[in-house]
């Protein structure tokens, strides 16, 4: 079992997500019955629309995940639950934490207390990583993850769930690009301590996509530091422009997956919705 962090690496870690709770207005627990289990389900319900074969997250599993010792928390506003997260332990045992699935109310805070109170939960069992997937075409998932919360993409996942026929999902392929979050790492430290500053793209860097109206626009690639942007809004390009959407997802497995396939290492994202890279 790999030794808890230290003390006053705890203790901060703890504080960080305390404060995030209270300014968001939110009480964040673990959670262990099932009617908690029931309002997630419910939550998840309402943010996907999934179909009822492809839910994220059954009450039966989120009751033996927590039962086993696994991490299950939500974030209530009184008594309503408005997020909650769920995160099974990882390979090699006793040193990480993946986080299935966390969902919120947007634009509040919710989502950045939930992570600061799972990495808390992490690191006081010893754990020095969390994981989790996430559409690299979703420009406002990758700035949380990467330019808040300081986690780096570190493999492209080509389809990694097969077909999804959730309302936000439905029609497109499931690409994904598996996040992780070395939780001690100085530049995962500012995040969490809110004094990391935002990413500007480094001078002379290569653009290798980018966006011309709603297509995407392969560039250049011959560059040492390179950016990748995103389109604005996929999720409702996809019913808009079915083949718009189709055309990214293919632009973005090529670009940056085959960026990360080639041992480029993503070191940032922009506000105006680019990733950055870096060749080794």
């Amino acid at each position: 079992m790999t030794p808890a962090a230290p003390a006053s690496l705890a203790e901060a870690a703890d504080g960080q997500w305390r404060a995030a709770a209270r300014h968001c207005g939110v009480e964040v627990r673990e959670l262990h019955e099932i009617p908690e289990f029931e309002l997630v389900y419910r939550l998840y319900d309402e943010i996907w629309h999934p179909e009822p074969v492809n839910v994220p997250m059954s009450v039966e599993l989120m009751r033996a995940l927590s039962h086993s010792g696994n991490y299950v928390a939500g974030a209530f506003e009184g008594a309503t639950l408005v997020g909650a997260s769920v995160g099974f332990l990882a390979g090699p045992p006793g040193t990480a934490l993946h986080s299935h699935v966390t969902g919120s109310l947007m634009g509040r805070g919710i989502g950045f207390a939930l992570k600061l109170h799972q990495r808390a939960w992490a690191l006081s069992r010893g754990l020095g990583q969390i994981s989790w997937t996430y559409d690299p075409l979703v420009r406002r998932n990758a700035y949380f993850n990467i330019a808040k919360l300081g986690a780096r993409p570190e493999q492209y996942l080509p389809c990694f769930y097969g077909a999804m026929e959730d309302v936000i999902n439905a029609g497109d392929e499931s690409d994904r690009l598996l996040a992780v979050w070395r939780l001690t790492e100085p530049h995962v430290l500012a995040a969490c301590a809110r004094t990391a500053r935002p990413a500007r793209p480094p001078e002379g860097a290569v653009v290798a996509l980018s966006a011309k109206g709603d297509r995407p626009a392969v560039g250049r690639e011959d560059g040492q530091v390179l950016l990748v942007g995103t389109p604005e809004d996929i999720e409702g390009l996809r019913p808009a422009d079915p083949a718009a959407a189709k055309a990214w997802r293919h632009a973005m497995r090529d670009v940056l997956g085959g960026l990360i396939d080639g041992g480029a290492r993503v070191t940032g994202f922009t506000t105006d919705g680019h990733y950055i890279l870096e060749r080794a």
